[in-house]
């Protein structure tokens, strides 16, 4: 599926250059203290742990006690498993890939 046209112009597609310069998990350290909050940052990554979670069943009150999740985030990253832009699938296999990869 295609990405939403909604966010494409030139102040994101400067932010996602951005993104894809970084080398680095402490450069992205670095760059995301700098451009989000805590609290934003956190969850970003907590969606991604709640897709990772979703993809191997387990279940939504099990999401909610791991993550801290609300089940109104649970719904909203299954619906995006679902019917979204694959970016959550996209990216969660190539981690699981370089975990295989690093054993």
């Amino acid at each position: 599926m295609a990405s939403d046209e909604r966010i494409r112009d030139n102040q994101t597609d400067m932010l996602f250059e951005a993104i894809l310069l970084l080398k680095t998990k402490e450069e992205c350290y670095r760059f995301f203290q700098d451009l989000a909050t805590v609290a934003e940052i956190k969850a970003l990554a907590q969606r991604l742990e709640v897709a990772h979670m979703l993809e191997k069943d387990i279940t939504y009150n099990k999401i909610e006690e791991v993550t801290g999740a609300s089940s109104a985030t649970i719904s909203r990253v299954k619906r995006c498993l679902n019917y979204g832009a694959d970016g959550y699938k996209l990216v969660l296999e190539r981690l699981e890939a370089q975990e295989k990869e690093q054993l």
